[in-house]
């Protein structure tokens, strides 16, 4: 085992320094954390010793918010701090006062990791396309592939020119399915506009893509190849009486059905679906959303094994409930758990199919 990190350049010391650049191997959430505690400890199932470290948090900042502080011992130790600009000592706080979390290594446990500790050096990082950020346009909504819109990319390093060969902007389902894309709006190192060409893919509910951008830095380098981090999905067509497929990605079959629902006083909606995993028991729950990023939602409905759920509609939606049958629970848990930091949405045309 060993930390690795790499060369950084200092571009604001003159001249030029490097520093070094701790790279993380991989991110542990409370599940992950959980299995390897009862691997050294098996007093307890791993979803027990999960439910510990989520109560430890909550206990912890009820301490804090008690005005006291917690010290564990040779661990850490959690106290709050006070932003604020006193012209003199009887002044009372100003508006703009900030409250603040601190935590602090112990000295043994930072002596240990320090002892303990094997470093391997990785080569300087080449330079690539970066992309941050995903939004169509016109429904302005991010992580959205939207066949009626403009695909905006956000990032560093995007420029390229489709003309001479020097890059490509590819859209790739994840079932099947690739094509490079010639619709552009606006080519710049920050920011592409696509009208996007989206490849189809065999399943209706395959509606799962990433977006890659290339290029090349200088007339005869080579071809840096990047992708963005979060899957794009696309709207899906449902009919309340088709049973078609939602909220899954390149499976041969759909983890989730729309098998029914009841549209009041008009033929068609569209709406947002929400699987979303509680921070705090890890249990899924579904919900539906208004077509506006931190809109209007509906009641969450707590999903507990394969089977028939009623999600109620929202206020004012013309979509009273949405029937939702979840045929593999088991697999659509880990994907949004692993692919979708915990959150997967799902934009629905909904039709009556009468």
């Amino acid at each position: 085992m060993s930390i690795v990190w790499r060369p950084e350049e200092n571009a604001m010391t003159n001249p030029r320094s490097h520093w070094a650049r701790v790279i993380p191997k991989d991110s542990l959430g409370y599940a992950k954390l959980a299995e390897r505690i009862v691997l050294k400890n098996p007093v307890c199932s791993a979803e027990q010793a999960e439910s510990v470290l989520r109560t430890r948090d909550t206990e912890i900042l009820d301490i804090l918010l008690e005005g006291s502080q917690v010290s564990l011992e040779n661990a850490f130790t959690y106290h709050l701090s006070v932003t604020a600009k006193l012209d003199a000592s009887d002044d009372p706080l100003p508006p703009d006062a900030t409250v603040n979390v601190q935590i602090y290594a112990a000295r043994p446990f930072v002596e240990a990791v320090r002892h303990a500790a094997k470093l391997e050096r990785l080569p300087p990082e080449q330079k690539l396309p970066l992309i941050a950020g995903a939004e169509d346009t016109v429904l302005g909504l991010n992580d959205v592939l939207n066949p009626d819109g403009v695909l905006r990319l956000t990032g560093t390093g995007l420029l390229f020119d489709p003309k001479t060969g020097s890059g490509e902007c590819v859209l790739e389902g994840t079932r099947e399915g690739r094509t490079g894309q010639s619709r552009f709006a606006m080519l710049s190192n920050s920011m592409i506009l696509v009208v996007p060409e989206i490849p189809s893919q065999t399943g209706q509910w395959n509606n799962e893509y990433r977006v890659l951008v290339s290029t090349r830095y200088t007339a005869h380098g080579s071809l840096r190849t990047s992708s963005y981090l979060r899957l794009l999905r696309t709207p899906l067509a449902i009919s309340l009486t088709a049973g078609n497929g939602i909220l899954s990605g390149a499976e041969t079959s759909p983890l989730a059905r729309v098998t029914g629902g009841q549209l009041n006083g008009t033929a068609s909606t569209r709406v947002r679906i929400e699987a979303a995993l509680n921070a705090q028991d890890g249990k899924l729950r579904l919900s539906l959303l208004d077509m506006s990023e931190g809109g209007v939602a509906g009641d969450a409905v707590r999903v507990t094994h394969d089977g028939v759920y009623t999600l109620p509609g929202y206020p004012d939606s013309d979509l009273t409930s949405l029937e939702v049958t979840v045929d593999n629970l088991k697999d659509l848990v880990s994907k949004i758990k692993e692919e979708y930091t915990g959150q997967m949405v799902d934009i629905l045309d909904v039709s009556s199919g009468t």
